[in-house]
């Protein structure tokens, strides 16, 4: 396993994480996670992502009961979770929902660490940006947080870059604690953010990332070039807001000349789009999901693809996805 700085902290994480949207409560249960969690762990995997929203907190019920089965060494992980929509289970008052004003937030990291079974998380981001509550409010928010000794870091996702750099001059003329990681969604058909967007920051405030949707969920795997097969995600009711962009003809036709490349390298489609995620130098981990042992396995086997990717190989992908990106 290879193991990267989150930017310019100190901590540690695997370039391939484990993440438990879409699979954990609705195609895992804690069974199944224990055994994944294990098969990730043994081959180095040191980052469990999670979020309060995720199947209406009920991954982070199936990661705590995984990790106290597990029972490994606190400083051995990392653990993270992310704050913005609430709890529908827990009802629509107006403070629990689509914010991050320091009423719930507060409330947000103590719910978060009784499902999770945690003393504290290693990672909390703002999940969304929230345009109505004054960005100092929850800069501060998130700075006690860390300063209560409920989490060790925190970050941003899916936020601008002006955002970023907003919450960031916030922290730093406060001497409150600063962010230190986005996480954005990064795959061979979503670049613009991550190459162009966020590049100033990179330098100026040493912001890390964590990617998610490596595989553009599945697109990148080969297996919606006819279709939605029954049990994908893209089939699930709740997931049906993918569906068009999964069966996209010329998406998938890029897929499937991207397989000969990957063959090349000795590989899948899937292991050379996660190979291509973590190739980034600014990529601190890539954020893998799996429903299925064997799934997780074969996602793993994409470190070996990294240092394959020569300069040709990665002007040959290019080429195909070309006109094809966001």
């Amino acid at each position: 396993m290879l193991y990267r700085r989150l930017g310019r902290a100190g901590l540690q994480v695997s370039a391939l994480s484990l993440g438990s949207w879409v699979t954990y409560h609705n195609q895992v249960d804690t069974v199944s996670a224990v055994e994944m969690m294990a098969a990730a762990y043994d081959a180095g995997v040191n980052f469990f992502d999670n979020a309060e929203v995720y199947a209406g907190g009920r991954s982070e019920e199936v990661m705590g009961q995984a990790l106290k089965t597990l029972g490994w060494p606190r400083l051995n992980y990392v653990v993270s979770t992310k704050f913005f929509w609430g709890l529908d289970r827990e009802g629509s008052a107006v403070n629990r929902k689509d914010t991050l004003n320091r009423k719930y937030l507060m409330q947000a990291i103590d719910g978060s660490l009784k499902r999770l079974g945690l003393e504290h998380v290693d990672l909390v981001y703002c999940h969304r940006p929230d345009p109505y509550t004054p960005i100092d409010e929850t800069v501060r928010a998130m700075n006690d947080i860390i300063v209560q000794g409920k989490a060790l870091y925190w970050g941003t996702s899916e936020w601008s870059a002006v955002e970023i750099r907003a919450a960031w001059d916030v922290a730093d003329r406060h001497g409150w604690h600063r962010p230190a990681v986005e996480q954005p969604q990064y795959h061979l058909f979503h670049r613009h953010r991550v190459e162009h967007e966020y590049a100033p920051l990179y330098g100026d405030i040493g912001l890390g990332l964590t990617t998610w949707s490596p595989l553009a969920s599945g697109l990148l795997t080969g297996k919606y070039a006819a279709g939605v097969p029954a049990g994908s995600r893209g089939a699930m009711e709740n997931m049906a807001f993918l569906r068009d962009g999964l069966v996209d003809p010329a998406k998938n036709a890029a897929v499937a000349k991207l397989a000969p490349i990957a063959a090349d390298l000795g590989g899948s489609v899937a292991q050379l789009a996660l190979a291509w995620a973590a190739r980034h130098p600014r990529v601190s981990s890539v954020i893998t999901g799996a429903s299925r042992l064997e799934q997780l396995k074969s996602n793993l086997g994409a470190l070996a693809l990294i240092e394959r990717l020569t300069p040709a190989v990665l002007e040959h992908i290019d080429a195909v996805t070309k006109g094809l990106a966001e």
